[in-house]
């Protein structure tokens, strides 16, 4: 498989790793080169910094977000119900993907690390986080019109709770590695997006 892909997106992918175990911090320049099995001019023909190193991750890493949460969505015609697949999606096809996020979900882990550390990746991570709750609203709001969900439900409420309740389970999910845990907190979700149905 590594043979089958460049030199920069096998530093890409093996930082994305590194960044899921160990952080972008405790990340040295010296274990991406070993990782991905190349030299100190090899990494720096394709990127001139680690910064560099770490937007070339984080935009990978989204675009591998959206292929495993976001599939099958399209082909589901109520709103809730796509809310409730993307939860699905994100148990079993982004969490459990210890191939890709060998440390759990990337974003989580160097939102937390980065937070006091570097504001100008905190502000990007923080985009994704963003536009996902603006995601989770608007389908939500959109059940609300259709009436798949009752009209004095509080969307803004249940975004902050489905966002919350999902960070939660990845951090929880990260240290413990406890399927029954993710899979416990994920139906409790379900269960209560259920729970405001008309």
């Amino acid at each position: 498989m590594q043979d089958s892909i460049s030199l920069k997106e096998r530093i890409v992918c093996e930082s994305l790793k590194l960044f899921s175990l160990k952080g972008f911090l405790s990340t040295s320049t010296q274990d991406i080169m070993r990782e991905a099995k190349t030299s100190k001019g090899g990494l720096y023909n394709h990127f001139k910094s680690k910064d560099d190193i770490f937007f070339a991750v984080l935009e990978e890493a989204r675009k591998i977000w959206r292929q495993k949460n976001l599939q099958g969505l399209d082909k589901i015609a109520k709103p809730v119900e796509k809310v409730k697949k993307f939860l699905e999606n994100y148990r079993d096809r982004y969490l459990k993907d210890h191939e890709t996020f060998p440390g759990g979900c990337v974003f989580v882990t160097l939102s937390v690390e980065l937070d006091d550390q570097n504001a100008i990746f905190s502000k990007a991570l923080n985009e994704g986080f963003v536009k996902l709750k603006a995601m989770i609203k608007r389908l939500l709001d959109q059940g609300k019109e259709s009436g798949e969900i009752r009209k004095d439900a509080n969307t803004e409420f249940v975004t902050e709770m489905i966002f919350s309740a999902m960070l939660g389970a990845s951090v929880l999910y990260g240290t413990e590695k406890s399927v029954t845990g993710l899979n416990r907190c994920i139906k409790a979700l379900i269960s209560y997006l259920d729970s405001l149905s008309t």
